[in-house]
């Protein structure tokens, strides 16, 4: 309760100071107000529908569904070792049941450290690939912004946007420039 009221109080004080600015400088400030506009874009969207965006992920699931396979022939190796040591275990003598049961542990390893490799490469490629589509990106936000009169262009996500008018959202034209550069690249 008592930090709701002080939340109050904040908004209250700062809408206030706002206010008191605004009627203090006059129509400049009115005038210069109206020239100021804020957009937002969705940098997930963009990445998620844009031509450059699927392909980048597409790639990584290739990547992906290869690694998958390794790891599934690793975990196939192990059941058959598992199974076989479970089966004809009993008639192995005390060392050689150890031996299997030691080798059988080390491929656990293994497959483990392999898993473990394979993903933080899957994550490196990623972000690498990810990263590069963003750069790309970074530089058509600023260009749309500008040819549209932004002052301020927002990232949704990372702003906390909680609401936006449907006309300062920039996402759209970023994905279609993006795509008209992409297209342009290959040519």
């Amino acid at each position: 309760m008592r930090r709701t009221s002080v939340v109050s109080i904040s908004a209250l004080f700062l809408s206030g100071l706002l206010a008191g600015m605004l009627g203090a400088t006059g129509s400049s400030a009115q005038s210069n107000n109206a020239a100021s506009r804020v957009g937002f874009v969705d940098i997930q969207r963009v990445l998620a529908r844009s031509a450059a965006g699927m392909a980048a992920r597409e790639q990584l699931e290739k990547e992906k569904a290869v690694m998958q396979k390794q790891v599934d022939g690793q975990r196939m190796e192990l059941e058959k070792m598992k199974d076989e040591l479970e089966k004809k275990g009993q008639l192995l003598s005390a060392d050689a049941r150890r031996e299997k049961q030691e080798l059988l542990e080390r491929k656990v390893r293994d497959a483990r450290r392999l898993v473990d490799d394979l993903q933080n490469t899957l994550q490196k490629k990623e972000e690498a690939m990810l990263g590069k589509v963003l750069q790309d990106v970074s530089g058509l936000v600023q260009k749309v912004g500008k040819d549209k009169g932004y002052t301020i262009v927002l990232e949704r996500q990372r702003s906390s946007i909680l609401y936006a008018s449907a006309d300062v959202d920039l996402t759209d034209d970023v994905i279609r420039a993006f795509d008209d550069e992409t297209k342009k690249g290959k040519k």
